[in-house]
């Protein structure tokens, strides 16, 4: 069976599972780019996070206290951090078959209000 962009979203949910940003990085992309909103855990780049090191870095330290589950996002699947049952980070996750190319994070408290 081919391999897609669901199944990209399945190994990074897995990667952060184990808690090893190399791991992580190990699914994205060498030239991924992170894209966050204001608000929340992270304070919000001023540019976007590029390379697959900064971005497992930054995917890292969402993890602490966090449960991570994969739920819709905007149609497709995507990454839901949860503090207490509360969303506190939502994930879209762009990629093709073999990394993800581009993640596009919420922290924003007010905008997280609905998950």
């Amino acid at each position: 069976m081919p391999r897609g962009p669901d199944d990209v979203v399945g190994r990074l949910a897995a990667a952060c599972h184990t808690g090893d940003a190399g791991a992580i990085g190990a699914v994205l992309d060498s030239e991924v780019v992170a894209v966050c909103d204001s608000g929340g855990r992270v304070p919000a780049p001023i540019r976007p996070v590029q390379g697959a090191a900064e971005v497992a870095r930054l995917l890292h330290s969402l993890l602490p206290g966090t449960a991570l589950v994969v739920e819709s996002v905007n149609g497709s699947p995507g990454l839901v951090f949860r503090q207490a049952g509360r969303a506190v980070a939502v994930v879209a996750v762009t990629g093709d078959e073999h990394r993800a190319t581009a993640l596009w994070i919420v922290l924003n408290p007010a905008k997280l209000r609905g998950w």
